[in-house]
């Protein structure tokens, strides 16, 4: 597909795992004929607010773990459905949403803007391996298709959405390898333990499968935030003291867990740049471990890995 888009490994089994969400009983859709939206104020995306209906049927809805399997994945064996992941605090997402909504309704239904909330699902977020917002997913048939990051220009997006309606029915995830689908499973379920052992035992065999890699530094990242009695907190404490290297490495794991890896990474880098000795290597090495959640072919990452080189050299 055209630009902008992000490596396709991103949808290879274990990266995006639509299995736990499509075991869950299906929820009643709610219906094209709702009232239409309030618009919001420029540049806002929408919270809460009823779909946006159009001529042809539903634009845009709000979607959450309960109604996932309803409005992406089954709405998308029949219409395409693109996925926006957003945030209130995300001052990109203000510019990408509006123009997402705007696209979607003067479509008139030939393709469904299904916005989630990372901070209300998490799960979703950890589920589709989101490392920055906005994130924005295609699902055709089933399956996600095709994704980028970051805010695009308007001719970009509308090329890039030209290419999904293209798509058709046609999805191309890869083969389901079962020894991912048991460790995901594992770790959505929030059995570390197990997940842990399956992730290891790949490596063991594969040592080279980037999947079971970013899986194992996904569990090893949850196993240390679910440590903390208060996320915020623990951001704030960071702000508070800069030159608290457990602080500032604690912060960045709260950051990346909740979908904001980009300024984690910027917070590790500037870390590494202020340090010296032991420090400094803390950070780094607590830095690269991040990189490995995402793994190597994401943008965010290779970014951060130059900003990191310039820190060190």
């Amino acid at each position: 597909m055209s630009e902008p888009r992000i490596n396709p490994s991103i949808f290879t089994r274990g990266a995006v795992d639509l299995g736990a969400l499509r075991s869950a009983a299906p929820t009643p859709s709610r219906p094209a004929t709702a009232a239409p939206a309030t618009p919001g104020a420029p540049g806002t995306p929408s919270t809460g607010a009823p779909p946006t209906p159009t001529a042809s049927g539903v634009a845009v809805i709000d979607v959450t773990e309960a109604t996932f399997q309803t409005e992406v994945l089954e709405r998308s064996l029949t219409t395409p459905v693109v996925v926006d992941f957003w945030a209130e605090w995300c001052e990109p997402c203000k510019q990408l949403s509006p123009m997402l909504e705007r696209l979607a309704t003067a479509d008139g239904g030939a393709w469904v803007l299904a916005k989630i909330d990372v901070e209300s699902n998490p799960r979703l977020a950890q589920m589709f391996r989101v490392q920055s917002i906005p994130t924005v997913y295609a699902v055709v048939g089933g399956q996600p298709v095709d994704a980028f990051s970051g805010v695009v220009p308007e001719p970009q997006l509308r090329q890039w959405l030209d290419a999904v309606l293209k798509a058709g029915g046609v999805a191309t995830a890869a083969p389901e390898d079962p020894r991912l689908v048991d460790a995901d499973d594992a770790l959505m379920n929030g059995d570390l333990d197990a997940a842990e052992q399956a992730y290891k035992k790949i490596l063991a065999d594969s040592p080279a499968d980037a999947v079971a890699e970013a899986g194992l530094a996904q569990v090893e990242l949850t196993r240390r935030v679910i440590q903390v009695a208060d996320p915020a907190a623990a951001l704030t404490a960071a702000a508070a003291d800069p030159d608290d290297v457990a602080a500032q490495l604690l912060a960045a794991d709260v950051e990346v867990l909740s979908g904001r890896a980009e300024q984690a990474y910027a917070r590790l880098v500037d870390l590494v740049r202020r340090t010296s000795g032991d420090d400094r290597e803390t950070a780094r090495q607590h830095l690269v471990s991040l990189f490995k959640v995402a793994g190597p072919d994401d943008p965010t990452v290779a970014s951060a890995r130059r900003a990191l080189a310039r820190a060190l050299f």
